[in-house]
Formats: C-alpha cells, structure tokens, sequence
C-alpha cells in the first residue's frame, strides 16, 4: 500500500512539473529579426508585406512548438488539467485568425474585384479548423498545413518573378484589419470588467430609434464572468495581447509610410505600449478576483485597463488613417 502511495505521490510531483514547465509562456521575439532570417534563409529580399507575413507565421509556429508545444487539444495528464495556458493559446489563434482573413480579402488584394491570392484562400480555412480536436484530423496537422501555406505566399510575394502575389501597405486595407482588433479588444474588455458582477443599462439599440432587436432584452442587464471562468478569460486577454504586440510592431514595419504620412506613428507606439503592459509578470499563483476598492487586487480589471486603453487609442488611430 505504501508502495502505491509512494508512486502516485512521484506521479503527481512530476506531473505538477511538467505542467509548471507547460503554462510558461513563450517569449516575445524581434519581428524585424525574424523577417531579416527568413529572407536569409530563402535568399530573398525583405519586401512590402514580408515582415507582416513572416511575424503571422512565426507566431502560428510558436503557438505549435511552445513549451509542452499544442496543449488546447490534450486528454492526456498534465495537459488535460490545464486551462490557463490554452486560454492564451486560444487567445493567440483568434487573432492570428483575424489576420490570416485580413491577409485573405484586404491587404493581398488591389480593390474589391480583384483576385485573391490561392495559397492565403486555402491557409485561411486551415487556421478557423477546431482548436480542440484531437482525432484525425488532429488540429495541429491543420494548423501546420495553415503555416506551410502561408510560407508559400511569403516566397512568392519576395520573388519578382511572380508579380500574382502582392502585399498592399494601404491607410484603408489596414484600417479593414484594425477595425476587427477595435471589435476583439473590446469584447475583451468588458468580458474582463464583468469579473466583479455589475449591473449595467442596456445600450444596443442607442442612437437609433428605428432599430430593433429579434428578441425581447431587459432594460438593465446583470454581467458577471463565473468564478472558474475569470482566469480563462484573463490568459485569453493575455494571449491576444501577445500576439497583437508582434503584428502591430510588424505593421509600423511595412506600413511606415502610410503611418508617417498620416502623422499616426506615434498612435501606433502608444497601443504597442498599452498592450506590451499586459505581459508584466504575474506574480500572484492566481488570478485574484477582489472587488472595488478592496483589500484584494483584482487582475482582470487591471487588464481591462490596458486593453481598453489600446483600444481607445485604435479607435484614435483609424480616425487618422481615414483623413485625407
């Protein structure tokens, strides 16, 4: 009997490793640097387009091959126990969804009737894929053909020999693309507030008196994230963040122009830096969840601080980058 104990007492020690090993979050990493590298590694040039294209591949890789490497999918101990570190992954892949369909119908693409790239039609599908399946098809195996695909649209935009593959660094193909992230920091957001229930009045048909809605909706609404939930969505918020730090820094490296020409630079580097506060350490073993002015910290709201802050200033900046 103690015997049995005595292995399943090292079973659990070294499952808690290894899960503690797992829930570390990657590093961020230099976008210019992984562009300049791959453009070495294919012996091409670092075109209009390159470092966005290559930051979108390098954070859909990382999302694989992090420590304990894919883990949304796991059923197997220590990964099944864990739901911090898939909340990020979850939080990582929506926007690097958003990206890959940007990519899809805007930035790839010259005007509305224009055709769309074939490798960015066939890897956008591949990352909207279940992000929990882990049968065959296993979700890594569609994420990685999303990624292959994606490097072949790379290699082609940087070949001069096929001029099909383009990038457009335009004010309106960026302003389609930061108008989703508006939307997700937003939901983001007030999913965060919603950690310390509070009853709000409900705003959706405001402004329009000829609006309506398919159902009937009370005129104050009670919003409260269930107690097991509010870290999930703190890491999902958290994931988000990282992802969008590297694609934005991306961004002000293939849109410079755009950017200076609006005077919006600096609007850029001021949502880069609200959100690069969302990757401060967390050094609490937990999500604390205090309410209001209370003696205990309450992280989510500490966050939806930063997020909204990023959002208000992407709101700011469309503004600029719709001005003539």
């Amino acid at each position: 009997m103690k015997s049995v104990i005595g292995v399943v007492a090292v079973l659990a020690v070294v499952s808690f490793a290894i899960g503690s090993y797992w829930s570390i979050e990657p590093d961020s990493f230099n976008v210019k640097e992984n562009a300049k590298l791959k453009a070495e590694a294919w012996q091409v040039e670092v075109v209009p387009g390159f470092t966005t294209s290559a930051t979108l591949s390098k954070v859909a890789d990382t999302l694989l091959n992090k420590s304990g490497g894919y883990l949304s999918n796991d059923i197997m101990i220590p990964g099944v126990l864990l739901d911090n570190i898939p909340s990020w992954e979850f939080g990582v892949l929506v926007q690097v969804r958003d990206l890959s369909r940007a990519m899809r119908k805007s930035f790839s693409r010259s005007q509305s009737q224009s055709v769309e790239d074939k490798s960015l039609a066939k890897a956008e599908p591949k990352f909207s894929f279940d992000n929990k399946s882990f049968i065959l098809p296993s979700t890594e195996s569609k994420y990685k053909e999303g990624i292959q695909l994606l490097n072949k649209y790379i290699e082609k935009l940087a070949d001069p020999s096929k001029p099909d593959a383009q990038f457009y660094t335009r004010a309106d193909n960026l302003n389609d693309w930061l108008r989703d992230v508006e939307s997700r920091l937003g939901s983001l957001s007030q999913r965060l507030s919603a950690s310390v229930g509070k009853e709000r009045l409900n705003l959706d048909l405001a402004g329009d008196p000829d609006a309506e809605r398919a159902t009937y909706q009370q005129s104050e609404q009670y919003d409260k994230t269930p107690w097991l939930e509010i870290d999930n969505v703190f890491y999902e918020a958290r994931g988000a963040a990282w992802a969008l730090i590297h694609f934005l820094k991306a961004v002000e490296v293939d849109f410079a122009g755009v950017l200076n020409k609006k005077n919006a630079l600096i609007s850029l580097k001021q949502i880069i830096r609200e959100l690069e506060a969302t990757q401060e350490t967390v050094w609490s073993p937990m999500v604390l969840n205090g309410g209001g002015f209370g003696f205990w910290a309450n992280h989510s709201l500490v966050m939806a601080s930063y997020i909204s802050r990023a959002n208000a200033a992407i709101i700011d900046l469309r503004k600029l980058l719709q001005k003539g």
